[in-house]
């Protein structure tokens, strides 16, 4: 009974959010007009939210009466696993997606005054946009379907590879940043069906799209980190087609964030600024429609059925078609009056914004041609980790070139451009003495790698100067661009030396003996066997010594899920600020040995330290009083 109330609030919403959307495009905005659209709005997120709340309690009380639950949970599990089984599959995965959709709305509806000119008309978008989703949801994902007349008496388990707390908490983190960007998206559209180039929208998405960004950046984060250290291959970035569909509306939303502050400082780049705001969120639901579509084989992906797909696939074409169309009507109304002035800021953010453009296109394509291909030839081909690097790697090193030149740019004004200034030229001298200096100590360096090493020391000691003259001689710092920029300048140069100085074996070892790796002595002492709440598992004990006496143990497991009988492999991490020493256990050999595969990975740590203190960035501009 309590899985159709749920059922029914969501109906009900549905049918409300329809009212706000109707109510929003086809009455002119008066006061009376505005508070209903307001009210209908917050009144739907009520229902909508009672309704995904109810199903909350189902999944903790163990109601497996409701299909979903039955298959994706178990008595068995913690509680918080129990909650996190929601998001694991597709139905439960898009009921969080369109409460998130709904609740940007809603903070937005409460947060701005029924008198701001965009606002009814924002929110009209936001909820058809909202209607979409949950008729999808109803007709094609129904997560309340029960089992009738007899429920089971136990659940087919969660995946044993969701059962972790950073994948439970990194699809929320994901999905708040993809439908974060509806604001933005709303907003824009609104300004260009209100006709009135005197309405300075950009001013109003700022912070909300900021916000958006952090949690898209910290979702992504997330991501990598539970690749690293819970799939067992040891590394962060797989160029996984899901991976690819998220990281394109991040480079979208960082250019669009870009270019928010040049048409809030300068008015410039507000035809840039309205298409990057269409682009983010066309983008995050491309990534909803590759997930879900079944049209690729991925770890994380959800769904199989091609009718899901196709339903995806024209809801999503509508959104977009509308919007540019919407978009090249009022092409007019958006243009800007002046040229950019050259070397000004406005024109390194154009360069920029041409960048990323390539970046997000490329990546469009080693996604898409795959698929192509298998529709016209009947034959599957991957593009993998060469196709993106080939194409990344000039591009990041260009982007950050120019990025250096541009820290003294001013905005709508041409600068005579000093290159032997002492900033610059003391940046160059020391990047290009810390390259020579790796470059002489280090056999077979790439030169891809040496100019991406030289180009983000570059911007490190940019900014450290930078920092120097704002805390001694007081001259002006922009805290979120200097946090921001110079983490960008820490994440290539960690990349750069991880790919550089990383290396990884599979040893050989029975217990009670050991085998040498690099400077780590490497001690198999024992085996054995232990019992968690859900799974058995065998675990190896090893002490390993470095050339300098320093020692620790690592214990790597092969874990055995009762319910499903999956087995997994558990990795053991030394994490130091320097490197990680990552270990896993593989099959035992005839002769009584087991197979352990040893990494040593450099500098990783501070790949995710960087992603970090790029959103942290994003909370300062946030926080802040000003309009940046």
């Amino acid at each position: 009974m309590i899985v159709e109330i749920s059922h029914f609030l969501s109906i009900l919403s549905t049918a409300l959010f329809f009212l706000a959307g109707s109510f929003a495009l086809t009455l002119k905005n008066t006061t009376y007009i505005s508070n209903l659209i307001s009210r209908t709005y917050s009144h739907a997120f009520l229902l909508l939210s009672l309704s995904f709340f109810i199903y909350i309690f189902l999944a903790i009380t163990d109601n497996f009466s409701v299909q979903y639950i039955a298959n994706h949970s178990n008595s068995a599990l913690p509680v918080f696993y129990k909650i996190s089984s929601i998001w694991s599959a597709h139905e439960g995965s898009m009921f969080l997606w369109i409460f998130f959709l709904a609740l940007w709305g809603f903070i937005f509806n409460i947060s701005i005054y029924n008198e701001e000119t965009l606002k009814p008309k924002t929110i009209g978008i936001i909820s058809l946009v909202l209607v979409g989703f949950l008729l999808f949801l109803l007709i094609t994902s129904n997560p309340f379907v029960t089992i009738l007349p007899i429920a089971p008496l136990n659940g087919a388990d969660i995946n044993p590879v969701l059962q972790d707390p950073a994948l439970a908490i990194h699809p929320p983190t994901l999905y708040l940043g993809y439908v974060g960007f509806v604001i933005p998206f709303a907003c824009s559209l609104a300004f260009l069906i209100n006709n009135d180039p005197a309405i300075k929208w950009e001013i109003l998405v700022q912070k909300w799209s900021v916000a958006a960004w952090i949690f898209l950046t910290v979702g992504i984060t997330l991501g990598s980190w539970w690749a690293y250290y819970e799939l067992g291959w040891g590394g962060y970035w797989f160029w996984d087609p899901v991976e690819n569909v998220a990281l394109m509306p991040w480079l979208a939303a960082t250019a669009f964030l870009h270019s928010l502050s040049v048409s809030i400082k300068s008015s410039h780049l507000r035809t840039w600024t309205i298409l990057l705001s269409i682009t983010v969120f066309s983008l995050s639901l491309f990534g909803a429609f590759i997930v879900r579509s079944g049209i690729i084989d991925s770890v994380h992906s959800f769904a199989n059925d091609p009718q899901r797909g196709l339903y995806l696939l024209a809801f999503i074409s509508v959104i977009i078609l509308i919007s540019l169309s919407l978009f090249i009507s009022r092409l007019s109304l958006i243009g800007t009056p002046n040229n950019i002035k050259t070397l000004s800021k406005e024109s390194f953010i154009s360069i920029n914004n041409i960048f990323f453009g390539t970046l997000i296109f490329s990546i469009m394509l080693g996604v898409i041609y795959p698929l192509i291909y298998e529709y016209l030839y009947d034959q599957k081909i991957s593009v993998g980790a060469p196709f993106y690097n080939a194409i990344f790697i000039p591009i990041v090193i260009l982007a950050a070139i120019f990025l250096f030149f541009s820290i003294d740019s001013k905005w709508s004004r041409v600068i005579n451009l000093k290159f032997f200034s002492k900033p610059i030229s003391l940046s160059i001298l020391f990047s290009l003495a810390v390259t020579l200096l790796i470059f002489i100590n280090i056999e077979k360096v790439s030169i891809f790698i040496l100019c991406s090493i030289f180009a983000g020391l570059l911007i490190i000691f940019r900014y450290l100067i930078e920092i120097w003259n704002a805390f001694a001689y007081k001259k002006y710092l922009n805290p979120f661009s200097a946090i921001a920029h110079f983490a960008l300048g820490l994440l290539l140069v960690s990349i750069s030396l991880n790919s550089l100085l990383s290396s990884e074996r599979a040893l050989n070892i029975k217990i009670n003996e050991f085998e040498q790796y690099k400077d780590l002595k490497i001690y198999f002492t024992d085996l054995g066997v232990n019992k968690g709440s859900n799974y058995d598992s065998v675990q190896a004990k090893f002490y390993i010594e470095d050339q300098n006496g320093n020692s620790f143990n690592l214990n790597p497991e092969k874990r055995r899920y009762f319910t499903r009988g999956q087995i997994t492999t558990e990795t053991a991490i030394y994490v130091s600020p320097i490197r990680d020493v990552y270990l896993t256990i593989g099959d035992q050999l005839e002769d009584g040995s087991w197979i352990v595969n040893i990494q040593i990975n450099f500098l990783i740590r501070w790949i995710w330290f960087s992603a970090c203190l790029m959103a942290l960035a994003g909370v300062v501009l946030i926080l802040s009083k000003r309009k940046v």
